[in-house]
């Protein structure tokens, strides 16, 4: 007689030593595959936000627009997205890690909005923070919710 292991794992027996069974994959098994497509996607997205912040650099003491820009853009396409591979098309396996994981992660960046927080702090523009850290959140999370109502909504007419 076997009991059920606590966590799921092999069954145990009675006196508490496991069932011996098939060896169970390592917990890296085939993931090789989605380690690469994240780090090529979130290169690829990290070389647009630093173009971005290139062409739209931040004035000293300045709200940072171009990472504000960027982090909004990027919920808006994460919202447009996330609706199209799960409402319309059965995507590869890849594709969600590579370009939500991937490409929009490296394209976003929390730790550049919280750095720049801080820049503003530090260089003595509280309220210039507080507006950007405020924004970024508020803009932020329409932008999700107004592209997937819009994916929606565009879909639901184009059923028609």
């Amino acid at each position: 007689m076997t009991v059920p292991h606590p966590d799921g794992a092999r069954p145990l027996r009675p006196t508490g030593a496991p069932v011996a069974g098939p060896p169970r994959a390592a917990p890296w098994h085939d993931q090789a595959s989605v380690v690469a497509v994240v780090a090529i996607g979130g290169g690829i997205g990290a070389a647009a936000r630093y173009g971005a912040s290139l062409i739209w650099p931040a004035q000293p003491g300045g709200f940072p627009w171009s990472m504000f820009g960027v982090n909004v853009a990027g919920c808006f396409v994460i919202g447009l997205f996330m609706v199209v591979i799960t409402d319309v098309w059965a995507a590869h396996r890849l594709v969600r890690p590579f370009f939500g994981t991937g490409v929009l992660g490296g394209f976003t960046s929390f730790s550049a909005y919280a750095i720049d927080i801080q820049r503003l702090v530090d260089e003595g523009h509280p309220r210039t923070a507080l507006a950007y850290l405020a924004a970024t959140l508020l803009v932020a999370l329409i932008a999700v919710w107004l592209a997937a109502t819009t994916a929606r909504l565009l879909l639901a007419w184009r059923r028609r």
